[in-house]
């Protein structure tokens, strides 16, 4: 609930905010808004002066369409950049989609821990390059020689084939080059008639010119995950009771209180000091 300055009335209020954060600069959260509308961002912007507005050029999101919006509608000159950590967490979503199908259409029940595709889930989210040759092999191995994984392994294909698209920021973001991954992941997606690679890659045409430009510009929005953490982590929190950020801020009953207690904790410069190194030592 929140109080009406003007008439002192009591409303209801989003339970959620929408974060935004100078990815690149010094200023950190610039602002806490209600709500996870497209609206509430753009009343923000609206806000603003016009050279504040005409001074973003890039706006880093994951893949909502709310924030899209509003970054078209409230910035028509910024460019828009998906962060290619949700990207890959897509990538993974869809492999394990797959996974539970096929595992109920060809043993009728959910996935068991002797099944291959069971032992092997997580080996199939894993990154390539982080595999061992034997341990590649014999996850393949498995889940195809089970008849099970034909699907699957078109899919774990389809995901590599994605991040092997988003390494092409390590050589540049060579325009040829990331074009042509494309047009691998497109073909592969197009040849196998698996639904949920089909879905995959359609989210992947709707959102490709963001995601290109995360390629070329390497921008994400990690700094706007990392402010996320402290608000939420009980690690990244100064409290000498140990308690988090983020459960604090739920208890207060004004959200002006709560929005502040949360911008302290991620506008601070340094942590407070030990109790420890407070300590005066007498000679």
């Amino acid at each position: 609930m929140e109080t009406w300055p003007d008439t002192g009335s009591r409303v209801w209020v989003d339970r959620w905010d929408t974060g935004l954060v100078d990815i690149t600069g010094a200023q950190g959260l610039l602002a806490q808004v209600n709500g996870r509308t497209s609206k509430a961002v753009t009343d923000w912007l609206a806000e603003r002066d016009q050279s504040f507005r005409d001074g973003i050029q890039y706006v880093t999101i994951d893949m909502s369409t709310v924030y899209a919006k509003a970054v078209r509608e409230a910035l028509p000159n910024a460019q828009l950049v998906v962060d290619r950590f949700h990207v890959v967490k897509r990538a993974n979503q869809m492999v394990d989609q797959v996974r539970q199908r096929v595992t109920r259409t060809m043993r009728g029940r959910r996935g068991r821990k002797l099944d291959p595709e069971w032992i092997n889930r997580r080996r199939l989210l894993r990154a390539k390059e982080s595999l061992t040759h034997d341990q590649l092999q014999r996850m393949l191995d498995r889940i195809i020689g089970d008849d099970i994984g034909d699907d699957l392994a078109a899919a774990w294909i389809a995901k590599e084939l994605l991040r092997d698209l988003l390494a092409c920021k390590d050589n540049g973001g060579l325009s040829y080059e990331i074009n042509l991954m494309l047009d691998r992941f497109y073909q592969f997606a197009a040849s196998r008639h698996v639904p949920e690679i089909m879905d995959l890659a359609q989210t992947i045409h709707s959102w490709q010119d963001p995601i290109i430009t995360a390629i070329k510009t390497d921008l994400s929005n990690a700094r706007s995950e990392g402010y996320n953490r402290i608000v939420n982590s009980i690690a990244a929190t100064p409290l000498n009771d140990g308690s988090n950020v983020g459960r604090i801020a739920f208890g207060f009953r004004n959200p002006t209180n709560q929005r502040r207690r949360v911008r302290w904790a991620c506008t601070r410069q340094k942590r407070r000091a030990s109790s420890s190194s407070n300590q005066q030592h007498h000679c």
